[in-house]
């Protein structure tokens, strides 16, 4: 794969529980560290509660999207556990039982796989499953979209499972350089025309601009991106910011 080509990554984490504040998550932490490992970034993060409705319509706009897609919860056998059918809704689909999944539950279970159980091994047509290396209800995956419990000593596994068995060449595509510099008593106001310059000068760095309303205040300017091309652009910005008659710095005092 291209080490030049851009795919973004996005994570979904779905629950009331996350919403209300009586549970934290942790998923969107962990997968940040691990695609990190693999030189990969997350490009976007949306939390839901377990609305079926809001579901369906988000899902409908990340399947229009060639991201990769990571979402958490919501794919259990009890009323609140509204994913599953979601996906199914989104894509014009029904669920249906995957004879995989019942093979995994039934192999954990036994008898105990009936009457509900089972259930969770119901889904969208055409899915396909995610070994759960805890309990054996699996999760499952519909093109780049891959769906995993909320627990996460079962999620994360299988978000090593997807990563080493659907993208094992999927690495080094985050930005290999990053270089920050301190714009001394400037605003944002200052120096706007320099950055939107600057990123039409060079538009395959990523630019941050971060105010802090310290005594003196002062930006905290950060490109990222190729690294001969961040180095072009930081000499671009911070001769601009002299001429502006502002002083910048590599480290704070």
């Amino acid at each position: 794969m291209s080490k030049n080509k851009k795919i973004a990554i996005g994570a979904i984490i779905i629950g009331n529980e996350i919403l209300t504040g009586k549970k934290q998550d942790g998923h969107f932490q962990h997968l940040q560290k691990t695609l990190a490992h693999r030189g990969l970034e997350l490009s976007w993060s949306m939390t839901l509660g377990d609305d079926a409705e809001q579901l369906t319509q988000f899902f409908r706009f990340s399947f229009s999207l060639p991201d990769i897609v990571f979402s958490f919860g919501g794919i259990g056998a009890t009323p609140d556990d509204v994913t599953r059918q979601s996906v199914a809704n989104a894509l014009s689909l029904t669920l249906a039982p995957h004879p995989e999944a019942i093979a995994e539950i039934e192999a954990q279970f036994g008898e105990r796989a009936y009457p509900h159980r089972v259930l969770m091994a119901h889904f969208p047509v055409g899915s396909s499953i995610i070994p759960n290396p805890i309990n054996r209800v699996a999760g499952f995956f519909y093109q780049q979209h891959h769906f995993l419990p909320g627990f996460p000593e079962m999620a994360w596994p299988m978000v090593d499972w997807v990563l080493q068995h659907r993208y094992p060449t999927l690495r080094h595509l985050a930005p290999e350089y990053e270089e920050t510099i301190f714009a001394i008593q400037a605003k944002e106001s200052d120096l706007l025309t320099v950055m939107q310059q600057l990123v039409t000068t060079f538009p395959h760095v990523a630019l941050s601009c971060l105010p802090h309303l310290n005594d003196p205040p002062f930006l905290e300017l950060t490109l990222r991106g190729e690294t001969m091309e961040v180095k072009k652009a930081m000499l671009t910005l911070k001769e601009a910011i002299t001429e502006h008659d502002l002083h910048w710095q590599h480290h704070l005092e």
